[in-house]
């Protein structure tokens, strides 16, 4: 791939304002995980244990995106032959988002049963997240033996689409449930 081919807005740039956001919403996330602890010290432990798992998580996910922003702009300069293939740390975030939206959809499937006393919303929800941790999984582990964006789009597009629409569904299902 030659400069004159090569298109920073839809790669480079694209990341740098998906990492800025993300980095905005994790101090949001710090207040609200501040909150919490300062708020409810006699909640349960395992809701505490919760809510560390979604933070440090939430930190391993900014840390990985920052890296490869940091790869991708830095190490990578005037090469952008190298941004066809993704950095490790930026396929690890897709770990960690894939154990934390199944996990808080969990939690929120439990809620749902917790209030409706009710099996049959919450089991769907819960069928939803494996699927979402499963499939994340699965994108991870070959996208860390991927050799550029443009064939791993090829033969596993499929599945990040049925991810994000799983993911959706879930937080579709949830929402909905809980203002019910």
């Amino acid at each position: 791939m030659s400069l004159g081919e090569f298109d920073p807005n839809s790669t480079v740039g694209a990341l740098e304002i998906g990492v800025l956001v993300s980095y905005v919403l994790f101090g949001f996330t710090t207040l609200q995980t501040y909150i919490y602890f300062t708020r409810f010290p006699d909640d349960r432990g395992r809701l505490k244990y919760l809510v560390t798992f979604v933070w440090c998580c939430e930190l391993a996910h900014v840390i990985c995106v920052g890296h490869a922003l940091y790869t991708m702009t830095i190490t990578y300069y005037g090469h952008p032959e190298r941004l066809a293939r993704a950095p490790d740390s930026l396929t690890a975030t897709i770990v960690f988002s894939g154990l934390l939206a199944p996990c808080v959809q969990s939690f929120f499937a439990y809620r749902i049963y917790r209030l409706s006393d009710s099996w049959y919303i919450p089991c769907f929800c819960w069928g939803l997240s494996l699927i979402r941790l499963v499939g994340a999984a699965v994108v991870s582990v070959v996208g860390l033996k991927m050799v550029t964006f443009a064939d791993f789009e090829a033969q596993w597009g499929w599945l990040i689409i049925t991810v994000w629409a799983v993911g959706v569904a879930d937080d579709l299902v949830v929402a909905g449930t809980l203002d019910y």
